[in-house]
């Protein structure tokens, strides 16, 4: 797997698109495409169906060279062997946790992605360590009824202070793509716009090739 500094396209196995699909399928489909990382993401799905499937998928990406992450559950993150677990704010700080480490009782086996939605929980969320962060939503989508969008303001604000990772996230389209990156963003995540397209792993050699134009720095998460 390519370090996440260098890592630039970021899909979903989203429960809720699955459309009758299989999630073993879909994965090789988000893989042949050009992802950098899968996230397992199955609200409102029991863990240990959640579980089993973590099972399936986590293999086949170690396979593709592409990072496995596991939504909302650290125990089935450590459990498969997977390489990052991604959490909320509130599934993490409202915890009591303050470092990475704690979600996964003190190992540092599997790396950790943060949600933030704000300035000030991205200062705080990089004190605790974790991998990546991730900045969103950055306009509105159904994928986070009642979030309001954080605008591409809060974008900009991650391009110039963040110093570790990010991927900007929330109703990012081939449309929208271009005002994202314009306003610092190099490393984005995509849902819907890739899990309903006719043909998923042409939707994210699409966005592959237009981030693949976007320079990355090479020693840091910063895009300065």
């Amino acid at each position: 797997m390519k370090p996440l500094v260098n890592c630039q396209l970021y899909t979903f196995v989203d429960a809720a698109y699955l459309g009758g699909r299989d999630p073993a399928e879909l994965t090789r489909q988000l893989c042949d495409g050009g992802s950098d990382l899968v996230q397992l993401r199955a609200k409102g799905w029991g863990a240990d169906r959640i579980l089993r499937l973590a099972e399936i998928l986590n293999p086949l990406c170690q396979a593709a060279g592409v990072w496995f992450v596991v939504n909302d559950h650290p125990g089935i993150a450590q459990a498969v062997g997977a390489p990052l677990c991604h959490l909320g704010q509130e599934d993490f700080f409202d915890r009591g946790w303050a470092r990475a480490a704690d979600a996964f009782c003190g190992s540092i086996e599997t790396g950790l992605g943060l949600s933030t939605h704000s300035a000030a929980q991205a200062e705080r969320a990089q004190r605790a360590g974790p991998a990546y962060l991730a900045v969103g939503p950055v306009f509105a989508t159904p994928t986070k009824p009642g979030r309001p969008a954080v605008t591409l303001d809060y974008v900009r604000w991650a391009s110039a202070r963040v110093r570790l990772p990010w991927f900007a996230i929330g109703g990012i389209t081939e449309g929208n793509l271009e005002s994202v990156l314009e306003a610092g963003a190099r490393r984005v995540c995509v849902v819907s716009a890739i899990l309903q397209a006719p043909d998923v792993t042409r939707a994210c050699r699409r966005f592959r090739e237009r981030l693949a134009r976007v320079p990355l720095a090479a020693d840091s998460g910063s895009n300065d």
